[in-house]
């Protein structure tokens, strides 16, 4: 029961924020090195740059600063602010704070064109975006005893997947930095989930994408998908790896 209560609310989250993070752009420039972000899942402000990435279809490395959490403090001694998110771009050695000035950048650098209009800073895109968190009862907002990982995690994703939402506030949680891999959809065949998609014929990636080397491997693209470097650990489903999340790095 709580299962399920956790992804209806997941779901209601992402249906206000009208399922942005979720389609993935064909056109967009990757760049040569992972660009860092330095966000929290619960964060409203963090969440539209998250959708940005995957409308870009970037990954990124995410460096969670939950509350109570020592990226935090890291980031305020080096910054001399604490105010998120903060994106780190190897590729042009910029270092960009505020979520309109990152999008704004983003869509600059990778596509070079404007941000959507659901990005932007309104009253009714901001307040979607703090109703989402809310309604997510502000999981992922503050930082729990935790192990720390000697590599980063790998987590194939998009923003908008009511199953990946609770493994990223868990990730956050732990303060468990990880690689996110973006697999946002970009194809009519890619709508639906893994197992009951909105097209008849047999499933097919777009060729030469993420999707395709994913599908390639696997012989489907369902997410989450989480990869820990550090115990050679694979899997699927939210439910799985929460449990592995908690078991290995959760300090009771």
């Amino acid at each position: 029961m709580i299962r399920v209560v956790n992804l209806t609310s997941s779901t209601l989250a992402s249906t206000l924020r009208s399922w942005r993070g979720t389609s993935a752009s064909r056109k967009a420039k990757q760049p040569k090195e992972t660009l860092v972000l330095f966000e929290r899942e619960a964060c409203s402000e963090c969440r539209f740059v998250r959708e940005a990435l995957t409308e870009l279809n970037l990954n990124v490395m995410i460096a969670p600063c939950p509350v109570g959490g020592k990226n935090i403090r890291k980031l305020k001694r080096d910054s001399g602010s604490d105010e998120l998110p903060v994106l780190v771009d190897p590729n042009t050695d910029q270092k960009i704070s505020g979520r309109q000035d990152i999008i704004s950048y983003l869509f600059n650098e990778y596509l070079s064109a404007p941000p959507p209009k659901q990005l932007n800073d309104t009253f009714i895109n901001n307040a979607s975006s703090i109703f989402a968190s809310i309604i997510r009862l502000n999981a992922g907002m503050n930082a729990v005893k935790a192990r720390a990982a000697e590599l980063p995690l790998t987590l194939y994703s998009f923003e908008s997947s009511p199953f990946s939402r609770p493994v990223r506030e868990r990730l956050c949680e732990l303060e468990l930095p990880y690689l996110l891999v973006n697999l946002g959809k970009q194809q009519r065949a890619d709508m639906g989930p893994a197992n009951f998609r909105l097209s008849l014929k047999p499933y097919q990636p777009l060729p030469n994408t993420k999707r395709d080397e994913f599908f390639k491997e696997h012989g489907n693209v369902q997410v989450p998908f989480l990869v820990d470097p550090n115990t050679g650990t694979e899997l699927f489903e939210s439910k799985d790896i929460l449990t592995y999340l908690d078991r290995t790095y959760l300090d009771k």
